[in-house]
């Protein structure tokens, strides 16, 4: 057993509930056995591949996953909530990152109630579909990160909404509304205790307090690709299961996703998978901003600058 396990979904109702290891190979994932290969083009498979290529750079042992298709009718995800709640007690993970699952309550609460019983208690990262039921639950301020964007930020900030389909308009999702919103999600216990704004701007805030900000380098065409918020969150759980601090981890994730942009110079067509190639050079480039250990670097939250 792997000490870090990803958990999600994938678009495929034939796709059954699969526990273990994967290896990235070009633009596909493989697993480790008999399976089926599955596309790194976006969603928990661009997040796993990602996580893998961090933890390779690193030389740190890769995460395990539990993977299960889920085409929206929840039935998959029903199944993982089930299988994952009797394992966790017997794991001994040191953390976990939930990606895109469906907004299960119960099956939320039971996989919540195993990891109670741990100990001790893994680090709980929560991106995209997760994040929603974690909200839902009440236990959202049990959590150690979230990753949303500023849509997904609007939606956590309205303490009445159910799903994001219901975030009430004068909650306006745009860089601007950051500061507001991320005080009414914390305010009404919505929030993890840190969150990882991804934006124009990316912000860490750690129970409320802006800790940093990272706005450069600047790719705009990075934007309208689907998958970079996933590349984001498979960065930072990649440093986390290095056992790099949750501050200098979200710090770093951001850093490394805008100069793998950088690096990868894209087009508004390019794909995720043909920006994974360039993870490893820009982690390495992003982690030479740090400072000297023993040093915070928080102290300054000044961005270097970065070479092409």
């Amino acid at each position: 057993m792997a000490s870090w396990m990803i958990c999600g979904s994938v678009p495929d109702a034939s796709f059954p509930l699969t526990e273990g290891h994967w290896r990235l190979h070009g633009n596909l994932l493989y697993p480790d056995g008999d399976g089926s290969p599955l596309s790194v083009q976006r969603g928990t498979p661009a997040l796993l591949g990602t996580t893998l290529l961090v933890c390779s750079s690193l030389g740190i042992e890769p995460p395990s996953a539990m993977l299960v298709g889920d085409i929206g009718d929840g039935k998959g995800s029903r199944d993982l909530y089930a299988h994952l709640a009797a394992s966790l007690p017997h794991a001994g993970l040191k953390g976990l990152t939930f990606h895109y699952l469906f907004p299960d309550l119960d099956g939320h609460n039971r996989v919540f109630m195993a990891l109670e019983e741990t100990e001790p208690r893994p680090l709980l990262v929560a991106d995209a579909g997760f994040m929603y039921v974690a909200k839902m639950s009440g236990y959202a301020d049990a959590y150690d990160l979230f990753t949303p964007d500023v849509g997904e930020l609007a939606f956590l900030a309205d303490e009445k909404a159910p799903h994001p389909f219901y975030t009430r308009g004068f909650l306006l999702a745009s860089e601007d509304d950051v500061p507001g919103l991320v005080e009414r999600a914390f305010h009404h216990g919505n929030a993890a205790r840190f969150l990882l704004v991804k934006g124009k701007t990316d912000h860490i805030v750690e129970q409320g307090h802006f800790l940093a900000e990272v706005d450069t380098p600047s790719v705009p065409t990075l934007e309208p690709i689907g998958g970079t918020g996933d590349l984001v969150t498979g960065l930072v759980t990649g440093l986390l299961a290095s056992g790099m601090d949750m501050p200098t981890a979200c710090l770093t994730a951001a850093r490394a996703s805008r100069i793998t942009g950088l690096l990868a110079s894209p087009t508004p067509a390019t794909q995720i998978a043909e920006l994974l190639p360039f993870v490893p050079a820009a982690l390495q480039q992003a982690i030479s901003l740090l400072p000297d250990t023993g040093t915070s670097p928080f102290t300054s939250t000044k961005n270097a600058p970065i070479s092409r």
